[in-house]
């Protein structure tokens, strides 16, 4: 990594405040090449999927490469999360190459938070194949607790594909809210909270975080194409938003 890139991943954007905690931080640049099960801070969780540190397409330090096949899965896990008021903001750079194109109303996952007290599984990463717009769209979504399976994707925040996205999100325990920002650019129409989601009657409660997991899972069986490769790079967990790296210094394309 040369000096001038160390300089702006480490220098805070503006949007940083001297309050910040920061809770995990990998760049994955100090691992070594190849599969890889675990890293300092986090372990993995696959099942028809790999996890492997690449070097860079970019041209600067590494990558995690994850690949499924199916509806497999493949993700970085955090263990042992417990963030302070059970709020947190997570940054991340993230390139999927293809999404899926079948079966209808395909369902894919990114980000996934869980934990102690609620069985509810809060996706603030996520989308849908939606076969009418032929094109897939993220969304917000969550599974298990009393408000059920969901994803409410908007058209307003298209997936596409092969392209490196910051992205960011913000778990608000306060009043339950999910927030979204897509390089840069909050997506005000993924926003849900207590009483405005997109599943059963009722209020959507987190549960006490614990557990953080960033990667892939597609649900259903046979899906087109009939394997995934999501690369992620630059991940961060923090009590404060850092800003994107198209407001930090470093471009997310």
């Amino acid at each position: 990594m040369t000096a001038l890139l160390a300089a702006a991943l480490l220098a805070a954007p503006a949007t940083a405040s001297a309050h910040e905690r920061t809770l995990f931080r990998e760049n994955f640049d100090h691992l070594p090449l190849g599969p890889v099960t675990a890293g300092p801070g986090w372990t993995t969780d696959a099942d028809g999927g790999s996890l492997t540190v690449e070097p860079s397409r970019t041209g600067h330090g590494r990558e995690l490469h994850l690949r499924t096949t199916g509806n497999g899965r493949a993700f970085l896990v955090l263990p042992a999360l417990n963030p302070p008021g059970n709020s947190f903001w997570v940054r991340l750079r993230v390139r999927v190459a293809e999404f899926p194109t079948a079966p209808d109303w395909a369902h894919w996952t990114i980000a996934e938070a869980s934990g102690a007290g609620s069985p509810t599984l809060v996706r603030p990463l996520g989308g849908q194949y939606v076969p009418t717009s032929r094109a897939n769209f993220y969304g917000v979504g969550s599974d298990l607790g009393p408000t059920g399976d969901w994803t409410a994707w908007q058209t307003s925040a298209p997936a596409v594909a092969a392209r490196w996205r910051c992205v960011e999100f913000h778990l608000d325990a306060t009043d339950n809210r999910v927030t979204v920002y897509l390089d840069g650019v909050e997506q005000t129409a993924l926003t849900v909270s207590t009483g405005h989601h997109g599943g059963a009657p009722g209020d959507f409660v987190f549960p006490d975080f614990t557990t953080l997991k960033l990667g892939w899972q597609l649900y259903q069986p046979d899906p087109a194409p009939a394997a995934y490769d999501v690369r992620l790079d630059d991940v961060a967990v923090s009590t404060r938003r850092l800003g994107s790296y198209q407001v930090s210094g470093r471009p997310a394309t």
